[in-house]
């Protein structure tokens, strides 16, 4: 997936405390290589429970992060980015600003934009999104070949999508 993806592949490192890598999923095709990627991870709930968390990268247009989000349409949608962001996570040493953005209301959903692609996280339940305001998460890409990471793996997300 590192060498096929033309978009970045975000794992949040170092990782939250009792949390674990939950696998990777990427649109795309085999001629042009995959235009969005997911990164899933799990761990603790906020409150009670598991918590799963996806963070996708993708291309403008491609429209994963959205139908993951629930919402129609490929990308945030109308009101996007007004205001001041609802939360920042750090890309490559610099905050970038997340918005909240509607979708089913079983997940909290953040949009932004990093490195010219959609940045989503998507959370379940929906008080686990207080991770993405609070936790200041920093992102990794895995296609940097500059870095020694040996996450934790746990089960695979329920939450990824399936392959076709």
């Amino acid at each position: 997936m590192r060498r096929n993806s033309r978009v970045p592949v975000w794992l949040p490192w170092p990782l939250p405390p009792g949390w674990l890598v939950a696998g990777f999923a990427e649109a795309g095709d085999d001629r042009r290589g995959a235009g969005a990627s997911v990164v899933a991870v799990a761990g603790p709930s906020v409150l009670h429970g598991p918590a799963d968390l996806l963070i996708v990268a993708e291309e403008p247009g491609v429209g994963l992060g959205a139908g993951l989000a629930g919402i129609d349409g490929p990308d945030p949608g109308a009101g996007f980015g007004e205001g001041p962001p609802h939360a920042k996570i750090e890309i490559l040493g610099h905050p970038t600003p997340l918005w909240c953005v509607d979708g089913v209301p079983d997940r909290a959903v953040y949009a932004g934009e990093a490195l010219g692609n959609w940045l989503w996280t998507i959370a379940w339940p929906a008080e686990a999104g207080c991770l993405i305001a609070l936790a200041q998460l920093s992102l990794r890409d895995l296609r940097d070949h500059d870095q020694e990471l040996d996450p934790p793996y746990g089960a695979m997300s329920p939450r990824l999508p399936l392959a076709e």
